[in-house]
């Protein structure tokens, strides 16, 4: 009678703590009370074990899917698609009392309407009798089984990596094959069937392999098919984007125009601002009449002298550190700055300068030798600084005297003793004094409107300031710089002068030789 069965395909459902396994039978043995499944499914899931074996008291329920015919009992074949519930002969298997099935036939169902598999149901509703030792065998088994299946599962993790791992880069990953010849190919074979020895045991040549791309040759002859067909790509492969920042204009502008400045007589020399803007040199005529158009037109010596002090003032606080060195952290190092002015206009504006530098804090040392006669301008400036801390002295021996002499410079040396029109000077005594204590001195000098010809400078400066426009300076002036006093465009205009203003959104700019 149980050799009549073997061959089908049964449908074991073993409650909610197994699950359901679907396979053909292998072995039926009355005696123990077991059934065998070969090459079994469990959940719709095929077991990595070849055979499954089950004891009367696992199964709760046990359904007939497919009967061979006569003469395949012994030929068992594999499984063709009986997951999906074949057409066929349905048999329903109840558990009796003594633990032997109960074959109950079921009618046929339609051949194309699949067979579902039966809904799971607790062992509790069924009236089954179980001895404890076949629970204690049933619980020993499912303990094997799932040990089973925990190493097929890590041993299948370990051999998937180290064959990934150890297969050359050249090397095309095997394809997995689906249906073949109406079976499924067995997933061992799938993932065992590699043969170790037709590994490579080389390591891949990447530098070789780079080497065959010559990638100048195809975008060269991209770009020679581009310009032959009149078709352009997004940019030259060779050629990056335009870049911007975050404060440039996208939008496609007019051109820029760096040369805004242009004078009626031949430039001897060129300056070009940080911006790139081009400042060119004026004779020492041409930027006297400048400055006497402008006084005409009511740009006062006064408005005129008040101007350069500022800007003068806020460059030479700048060279003292700016807010590093002035703030109230401080107070024990204030700067000293030497202010070195001759009787003449030139050095008024070293005076409106030292008043604006006393009034920010710093220890201002002023030298003006005494004149019997002096100009009204360097009156109405001395008559404002004398209003401020600062120190007017006409003696360098008073200023320096030899038991009083610093072991260190002063903090900057500003020099306002050159003027052209005034060469005659440079003969005094006071003025030589002057020009000796200051290059015996080290610290920087900074000279404000000095004349263009460099043997009228006495004193080699670090820094120059120039008014309106440069004069050309030679290598004595050191690094110029430009300040703006205030000339109107018109005034330019009226000289032949096409101006537009180099400063931006400064009053005081350096310039650079061109």
């Amino acid at each position: 009678m149980a050799t009549d069965w073997l061959g089908s395909i049964v449908s074991i459902n073993c409650g909610d703590s197994l699950g359901v396994y679907q396979g053909r039978v292998s072995a039926v043995d009355q005696v123990s009370q077991t059934i065998s499944l070969t090459r079994p499914f469990h959940n719709g899931v095929k077991c990595l074990v070849p055979e499954v074996t089950f004891r009367a008291g696992d199964i709760t329920e046990l359904k007939i899917l497919e009967i061979p015919g006569p003469g395949e009992n012994q030929h068992f074949g594999d499984l063709h698609q009986t997951e999906l519930g074949p057409s066929g002969v349905g048999y329903q298997v109840g558990i009796s009392q003594n633990g032997m099935g109960k074959l109950v036939k079921k009618p046929a169902s339609s051949s194309s309407a699949p067979q579902n598999i039966p809904k799971r149901t607790d062992v509790k509703s069924q009236d089954v009798a179980i001895s404890p030792q076949q629970q204690q065998c049933s619980k020993s088994y499912v303990d094997r089984h799932t040990e089973s299946l925990s190493q097929s599962k890590s041993f299948r993790r370990r051999h998937n990596s180290w064959s990934s791992s150890s297969r050359h880069p050249n090397q095309a990953t095997p394809k997995k094959s689906g249906l073949k010849n109406g079976q499924m190919k067995n997933k061992d074979d799938e993932c065992f069937g590699d043969d170790i020895e037709e590994i490579p045991d080389t390591d891949f040549d990447f530098e070789g392999n780079l080497a065959l791309f010559d990638k100048a040759a195809v975008f060269e002859e991209i770009d020679t098919y581009e310009r032959r067909s009149g078709t352009r790509s997004r940019g030259i492969p060779n050629e990056r984007p335009t870049r911007y920042r975050h404060d440039e204009n996208i939008l496609e502008s007019e051109p820029i125009v760096y040369r805004r400045i242009t004078v009626p007589h031949n430039v001897s020399k060129e300056f070009c601002t940080d911006s790139g803007l081009v400042v060119p040199s004026v004779s020492y005529e041409l930027h006297k009449k400048l400055l006497s158009v402008a006084e005409k037109h009511g740009l006062t010596l006064e408005r005129r002298l008040e101007m350069t002090g500022v800007c003068a003032s806020q460059m030479a606080l700048t060279l003292l550190g700016g807010p590093n060195r002035l703030n109230p952290k401080n107070v024990h190092q204030r700067p000293t700055v030497a202010l070195l002015c001759g009787p003449h206009v030139k050095g008024a504006q070293g005076i409106s300068c030292g008043r604006h530098l006393a009034n920010h804090d710093v220890q201002v040392i002023l030298f003006l030798p005494n004149f019997v006669k002096m100009l009204e301008s360097i009156t109405i400036e001395l008559s404002l600084f004398s209003k401020t801390q600062g120190q007017q002295v006409s003696n360098l021996k008073a200023l320096f005297p030899p038991a009083d002499l610093p072991t260190s410079p002063v903090d900057l040396v500003i020099n306002c003793l050159d003027c052209p029109e005034n060469a005659f000077l440079r003969d005094q005594p006071w003025y030589k004094a002057a020009v000796a204590w200051a290059n015996r001195n080290r610290a920087p000098v900074l000279s404000i409107d000095p004349p263009v010809h460099e043997g009228e400078q006495g004193i080699d400066a670090k820094w120059s300031l120039a008014l309106g426009l440069p004069l050309p300076l030679g290598e004595r002036a050191g690094r110029i710089y430009l300040c703006d006093i205030g000339l109107p465009q018109q005034v330019f205009q009226e000289v032949g002068i096409s101006y537009h203003s180099p400063f931006g959104c400064k009053f005081v700019i350096p310039l650079h030789s061109a």
